[in-house]
């Protein structure tokens, strides 16, 4: 172990793996590379891609070690010699390590052609590693091309990405391609565990897999967590210490929360979330725990009980089964897009703790989505009877395809029932259709600008005329000044909105056609936001009117009095 007086150095450098086995994760690339070299069928230009902490410049070094050392065995270097400890620390001049993201314009590319051509001094390759290669422009690309395709026959390029999908198709055609996967959790545990005993530093196999499962299939990451934990932690080191310095929740909470969620105790949900932040939790991290867990519920929901768990230790999956088995499926979708919502809204507001608890009670409101599952489908089947209250007969519900159309209201005298199907579910609130025929267009119009969303809206209302031409056919025509609110409207997506909106005003599927008028004319559609011309009245017909009769049955109410406009 080292001394107080001793030069640091972090663990992520001092443990940098040396030979291909010691590359965790990774033993697919590394039997790959050392069949290459033992074959001698090495190529001129490697490119490794991955997530950041998995290995790929370690094994740049490996490869470049092993091409290079005058001992190697089986494909691995030796690691004594004097070219391979050069390599290892980064000072031997035939091995060129190179940060693209500070050497990415053209004239370094061209330095780098202009240095290709000199003979290495003492290896039997010059290596060029290049790092973060997708920063290189676009320029320097195209300055790499030729010198990439036809190098040296002592020189090789091995280049290291995170975003191999930035790189130009010429630069990946010209190069031997291996994807660095993520690592697993317990693999990341047990060299957490060789780390520990090498610096004789006693932490408990939880604490472990908590750095572990944080680093989320990056060992750099957590080899940096582990290294902060050291300087933070007691003698041993606890799960307890891990969250106290990365302020996180413990897995026993974790099933509190739910617990009072699925059970639809939003008080003891919302005071479990508050006792933890009282502790010195940060909201972040817990946010991120619960969408975790989240997680967690919808794997083992959709059966796949194999699965790692990312939340919480193992020994906990039997109530995580329980909890998945009582939540269902599709409510647990449902709650992680709640929260996904609220964990992306979080990072842009100050007000982040507010969003939280909504998340946590609209997640707790979601335990009668089964009840209304059911119900929907019995709605679709036909199979639901309207209660029958104040003397009136039981009215079937239509089926689902026929949800957002009804026959009109015809005149009641007494008031609707008070506990009804559309007031329990608001969504399945039938409306009247309007017959499509000559002479309604008006009428058929105000009613489907209530039902598109407002930018379709602000837009169709410069339309100048609407007109039926034919049984299955709506024209509607905009101004030769307003041509841009036409192609707007044009848009596939916002003529569906349309066309659908129609479809309920009717009760039937009926095209839309728009155009530019000949002449551009006043806008002839209802638009409730202009007034009326100029010395004109409009007198409303109480028994005509559809609205008025509409708002006559609902609130049972009579005309008093009529005024004009």
């Amino acid at each position: 172990m080292q001394t107080p007086n001793s030069e640091y150095t972090v663990l992520a450098r001092r443990f940098r793996p040396q030979t291909f086995d010691e590359v965790v994760g990774q033993g697919m690339v590394a039997q790959a590379l050392r069949n290459a070299i033992s074959s001698s069928r090495v190529a001129h230009a490697y490119l490794f891609t991955g997530a950041r902490g998995v290995g790929k410049t370690s094994t740049a070094r490996i490869l470049a070690k092993s091409l290079n050392c005058p001992n190697v065995q089986d494909g691995d270097p030796c690691n004594t010699c004097e070219i391979c400890l050069g390599i290892s620390a980064g000072t031997d001049v035939d091995v060129l390590e190179i940060d693209g993201a500070s050497n990415r314009g053209i004239e370094d590319i061209r330095s780098l052609r202009a240095n290709v051509n000199v003979k290495s001094m003492r290896t039997r390759y010059k290596v060029y590693i290049i790092d973060e290669v997708h920063m290189l422009t676009r320029e320097a690309f195209n300055a790499l091309l030729k010198t990439l395709e036809e190098p040296p026959p002592t020189v090789k390029f091995i280049f290291c990405t995170t975003e191999p999908n930035k790189l130009p198709d010429t630069i990946l055609s010209r190069c031997q391609r291996f994807d660095f996967g993520t690592i697993d959790t317990p693999n990341i545990s047990v060299r957490l565990k060789q780390i520990a005993e090498a610096e004789g530093i006693a932490v408990e196999d939880a604490a472990i897999e908590l750095i572990a499962r944080r680093a989320a299939g990056s060992m750099r990451d957590s080899q940096s967590l582990f290294d902060q934990l050291l300087a933070f932690g007691g003698d041993p080191i606890t799960p307890a210490d891990v969250h106290r310095l990365f302020g996180t929740a413990d897995d026993q909470r974790l099933v509190e929360v739910f617990e009072a969620v699925i059970s639809g105790e939003k008080g003891a949900a919302l005071q479990t979330l508050d006792a933890a932040l009282e502790e010195g939790i940060q909201l972040g991290e817990v946010t991120t725990q619960l969408l975790d867990y989240l997680r967690d519920l919808m794997v083992l929901a959709a059966g796949a009980e194999q699965v790692r768990l990312s939340s919480v230790s193992p020994e906990l999956r039997p109530q995580l089964v329980e909890q998945a088995k009582r939540w269902g499926l599709e409510t647990i979708v449902a709650a992680m897009e709640i929260l996904s919502e609220a964990k992306g809204r979080m990072q842009r507001v100050a007000y982040g703790r507010a969003l939280a608890e909504l998340a946590l009670v609209r997640m707790s409101l979601l335990q009668h989505l089964h009840d209304l599952s059911d119900l929907i489908r019995q709605v679709k089947s036909g199979a639901v009877n309207l209660p029958a209250t104040n003397g009136t007969a039981p009215t079937r519900q239509p089926p689902a395809a026929n949800l957002t159309s009804a026959p009109p209201p015809q005149k009641k005298t007494d008031p609707p029932p008070a506990e009804t199907l559309s007031e329990a579910i608001p969504a399945l609130e039938t409306r009247p259709t309007i017959d499509f025929q000559t002479g309604s267009e008006e009428e058929i119009w105000a009613e489907v600008l209530t039902r598109v969303p407002d930018m379709v809206k602000t837009n169709v209302q410069r339309a100048s005329g609407i007109a039926i031409i034919g049984p299955n056919a709506l024209e509607i025509s905009f101004p030769k000044s307003y041509h841009f609110n036409l192609e707007y409207c044009q848009r596939r997506e916002q003529m569906s909105r349309l066309e659908a909106a129609l479809e309920e005003v009717v009760g039937r599927k009926v095209g839309i056609t728009l155009k530019l008028a000949d002449d551009p004319s006043p806008a002839t559609i209802p638009d409730e936001k202009k007034a009326s011309p100029t010395g004109t009245k409009h007198r409303i017909d109480p028994e005509n009117d559809p609205l008025v009769k509409k708002a006559m049955t609902v609130f049972n109410a009579t005309v008093v009095k009529v005024e004009e406009r």
